[in-house]
């Protein structure tokens, strides 16, 4: 019997895929780069942007064609966490018209059940260490909530043995993943927060190298940029800002003004000059004006960020954003979204 795995998405999504890889790998499957010759088919699916959820449904679509009588067929992630979580996005029945010849839709959990599993790590140089899950954040165009769930911490010292683990299989380089690494710990007794997390991992001798995936500008406290400050956490840093406007930022639910996140970059680069900012960005929202677009202009020629995802806004199913009207035109995205990579990327 053999499974074959295509990911969607981001680091998280790839880490889960290393859980699921292990998991099938536990019950005798075998893997293959073959999808012809694969038993199980899954597919771990990306609902952040509307391009990735058609992706997923052009390849499930074109596996239909070619899939053989005992070929099994599952999807699970994003869009299926939208579909099964606490918070649904939007329903099962939804997806299965969509995706009719998908023979079972389920999250990553009820897959491999309970039990805790070793992952299979994929990677040579720096393996993936999930710290958090989940989003509380609610931003008007964001489906991560949904998808992902309520935050929810990992135990401290269940991450810091998987790294502890990670240093006997031969690694010296770890990367923390979580859809807000800076609310890690809130939920946790005793209260222990990526600040501390960071401090504990770099007193490893082994570890030379600990990054981490993703930031929030408004809970990016003194105290972790201290901590990423030390000399073996990576000085790269991805802080989505997403528009440089207020009344953008206000309509997005995003708790910061355009000045309070230039004041937090200043702050970062006087106690790390070395650092490197990446961002998100979202050009096109409802309503966005030339010139509210030329304000964002402003602050990305102003921060000098090292990369830049920038994304057109497309209309999200289930999010607040999506009874705004979708007024700015395609080709006038299309331009924005030009500027702003010709600029930054």
């Amino acid at each position: 019997m053999k499974y074959f795995i295509k990911t969607f998405g981001c680091q998280a999504n790839e880490a889960d895929s290393e859980k699921l890889a292990s998991f099938f790998d536990s019950q005798g499957y075998k893997v293959t780069d073959d999808v012809k010759l694969a038993n199980v088919v899954v597919i771990n699916s990306c609902s952040v942007r509307e391009s990735a959820e058609n992706r997923v449904f052009g390849l499930v679509n074109n596996l239909s064609k070619k899939k053989g009588k005992k070929q099994k067929v599952i999807v699970t992630g994003c869009m299926v966490g939208s579909a099964l979580g606490e918070r649904k996005r939007y329903s099962l029945s939804f997806l299965k018209r969509k995706l009719p010849f998908v023979d079972e839709f389920k999250t990553i959990e009820q897959i491999i059940g309970k039990d805790k599993i070793l992952p299979k790590y994929q990677k040579t140089d720096s393996a993936l260490v999930p710290i958090m899950e989940g989003c509380n954040n609610f931003c008007s165009y964001c489906v991560v909530p949904y998808a992902r769930g309520k935050e929810v911490s990992r135990c401290f010292d269940e991450v810091i043995c998987e790294v502890k683990r990670l240093v006997d299989l031969g690694y010296k380089q770890v990367t923390l993943i979580g859809q807000n690494v800076n609310s890690y710990g809130q939920d946790l007794k005793p209260k222990k927060g990526f600040a501390d997390l960071l401090k504990t991992i770099h007193q490893i001798d082994e570890i030379k190298k600990i990054s981490f995936l993703t930031s929030n500008p408004w809970d990016l406290t003194d105290q972790i940029i201290k901590a990423i400050s030390l000399p073996k956490v990576d000085h790269y840093l991805h802080l989505p800002l997403q528009s440089g406007d207020d009344q953008i930022l206000k309509k997005m639910n995003r708790p910061y003004k355009s000045s309070d996140y230039l004041k937090l970059v200043k702050k970062i680069k006087k106690l790390i000059p070395n650092v490197k900012i990446g961002t998100d960005i979202i050009v096109g929202f409802p309503t966005e004006t030339k010139k509210q677009f030329e304000d964002t202009l402003k602050i990305c020629k102003e921060v000098g960020f090292d990369r830049a995802f920038v994304s057109k806004y497309s209309p999200r199913m289930g999010t607040a954003a999506y009874h705004l009207k979708d007024d700015v035109p395609p080709q006038e995205k299309k331009r924005r979204w030009n500027i702003l990579n010709d600029l930054i990327n």
